[in-house]
């Protein structure tokens, strides 16, 4: 079965490189329109779009993600583009560095607000379109991280923790039978993000023991699973995290 996404509007953040960047082909292939967020990456966005089938109506928003004046000006444009908003992909984030002893408070900050207080903007405004029209899927991106824990890391997996937890709680407030909460967790993914790491000496001889699949998860096999999420074949998928890791991290 082909997922079918005609006449479906998605709102992807964070859509101008990575897992971001291969959901938005994604959707393109299954025919949705399409608009995304990026902080910085104008030409990358502009790449991006020129290699989507010119016939798929799709546009790119510059949004500081930790404005939420920004994120409310986004929303208003895409509604004034594209005439609502059916699916929400909250992926954009950051990771940092971050030893609990040295990071400062404007550190941990900018984690949590690009990470998880967007989501919660990003939901928050659009859910109420969703509502209108009695169908939305709102499909969060967290990680492994959200679930084990991260040394060095602990803002980050801060951040995809509450992203986990944020998903649980919608699956359990919204009560309407065609709007869906769900979440990704991802393991390692071979992106810009993580590229330094996978490519120091001896990166991939752990990813063959720490992961039972034997290597990093690339993009577009994220972006498959977040597909399946947003289309009918995932109708009755509600509150899940879908773990999308390689086997490192085996939890329900």
């Amino acid at each position: 079965m082909k997922i079918d996404l005609q006449g479906k509007v998605v709102l992807i953040t964070g859509g101008s490189r990575g897992i971001g960047a291969s959901c938005v082909k994604y959707f393109a292939e299954a025919g949705a329109e399409i608009a995304f967020t990026f902080r910085d990456n104008f030409e990358a966005s502009q790449k991006l779009i020129s290699s989507i089938d010119p016939l798929v109506k799709i546009k790119f928003y510059q949004v500081d993600l930790e404005s939420e004046m920004e994120i409310c000006n986004c929303v208003d444009s895409v509604l004034m583009d594209f005439g609502k908003i059916d699916i929400l992909v909250n992926n954009a984030g950051i990771w940092k560095y971050g030893a609990i002893e040295s990071m400062t408070l404007d550190q941990w900050s900018e984690t949590i607000n690009i990470n998880l207080t967007s989501a919660f903007l990003f939901t928050k405004l659009v859910l109420p379109e969703m509502r209108k029209s009695n169908y939305g899927r709102v499909i969060n991106i967290s990680s492994t991280a959200g679930q084990r824990g991260e040394a060095f890391h602990s803002h980050y997996a801060a951040s995809k923790g509450g992203i986990i937890s944020f998903t649980k709680s919608l699956a359990s407030e919204i009560r309407m039978q065609n709007i869906t909460v769900n979440c990704v967790a991802p393991g390692w993914v071979d992106t810009d993000m993580s590229a330094e790491e996978l490519r120091e000496e001896g990166a991939q001889e752990k990813m063959r023991e720490y992961i039972p699949l034997g290597r990093a998860a690339t993009p577009d096999e994220i972006a498959g699973p977040v597909l399946f999420l947003a289309s009918s074949l995932a109708d009755h998928v509600h509150g899940e995290i879908l773990n999308v890791n390689g086997g490192s991290v085996l939890c329900g």
